[in-house]
């Protein structure tokens, strides 16, 4: 086997000297390196900007989102949406493992979650299976790569597979809500009724405490009633997230002009970054977990209204982040239960 390097640039077709999550192509070879995992593929979960930005490019067209997909790949060897940049993850089963991949309880024929981008991840699509329009896992046979660097994880035996992998999918947005939010916190969830919403609220309900609120804003009336029968709230807004002044003026008349301690960004749709900003308290602080985020909107948005707060990169990695939000799936019958009817 040929050697690798631990971060995969020996993928890197073009630019060269680049790594491969800023790659505009990637070898996708299915023969591996010496410390390189090939992986049998059977589900894709494309990152929620992406598969929305898919959808509408497409009008709703299963076949035609098909073809951009495998597009997509065939141009770059990853799936990477060129509008969007990010990826989503997978699931699969190990089909070999290099000599020198550093994880050696790692088994040839076990069932894993790549919890790295697909942004990043050399793919080869042979066939997609099943695509619907309204959901975005696809069902596919095809063969990927897990680097050196590649984090992952066993899908436990106790969670399906496209439950867990739906959960795995956002799990660095509920882990971030635990690292940030403290008890007594004033916190907004903006599109807290999509996936990753309803386990950032779950963990922040947990974390405020008694004394502590949690503020949803969420475009969709449906969703928004979830959160309310679920009772992963103290206040639900329903508003368009990308009309600035409207949900200031809502949330505001919830906390005061002083506004929330921690905003949490979940939405798939540009255009939400002043929104965010505004309704924030000086010295506060804006997890954009959402891949629509525009961080020089955000960054020059917050400067010209002379806000001095903590904006994050919504980063999908934090220790600890799988086996947390499993957790919340054990945790809470309610949330697996929408779960299981959203996505198995």
């Amino acid at each position: 086997m040929k050697k690798g390097c631990r971060y995969g640039t020996h993928r890197v077709i073009e630019p060269k000297g680049t790594l491969p999550q800023p790659a505009q192509k990637l070898d996708n070879t299915m023969v591996i390196y010496d410390n390189e995992v090939l992986i049998e593929v059977k589900t894709l979960n494309i990152d929620s900007a992406s598969y929305t930005q898919i959808r509408k490019a497409c009008g709703d067209n299963s076949e035609k989102m098909k073809e951009m997909i495998l597009s997509i790949v065939a141009e770059r060897g990853k799936m990477q949406n060129p509008i969007t940049g990010s990826g989503g993850m997978l699931i699969g089963k190990v089909k070999e493992i290099g000599q020198n991949f550093p994880d050696k309880k790692l088994k040839i024929g076990d069932k894993i979650a790549t919890l790295v981008s697909l942004s990043l991840t050399p793919l080869k699509i042979h066939e997609i299976v099943k695509l619907d329009a309204q959901h975005d896992q696809i069902d596919v046979k095809a063969e990927a790569i897990l680097f050196e660097s590649g984090i992952f994880a066993i899908l436990p035996e106790d969670i399906p597979e496209k439950l867990a992998l739906a959960a795995l999918d956002v799990a660095g947005a509920p882990a971030q809500v635990d690292r940030l939010v403290k008890e007594g916190d004033t916190v907004c969830i903006i599109g807290g009724g999509g996936k990753s919403g309803i386990l950032c609220c779950y963990q922040a309900m947990k974390n405020v405490g008694r004394f502590g609120k949690v503020i949803v804003v969420e475009y969709s009336p449906e969703n928004a009633q979830r959160i309310i029968d679920m009772k992963l709230a103290h206040h639900v807004i329903v508003a368009d997230a990308t009309n600035v002044m409207e949900v200031y003026n809502k949330v505001t008349a919830i906390t005061g002009e002083r506004g929330c301690e921690v905003v949490i960004n979940n939405v798939n749709v540009p255009s939400t970054e002043m929104t965010s900003i505004l309704i924030t308290k000086g010295q506060g602080l804006i997890y954009f977990f959402s891949m629509a985020t525009s961080f020089t909107k955000a960054a020059l948005g917050a400067e010209g209204i002379g806000k001095d707060i903590n904006l994050i990169v919504g980063n999908g990695y934090a220790k600890g982040h799988a086996g947390l939000t499993l957790n919340i799936l054990r945790e809470s019958p309610e949330i697996r239960n929408l779960f299981e009817k959203l996505y198995v």
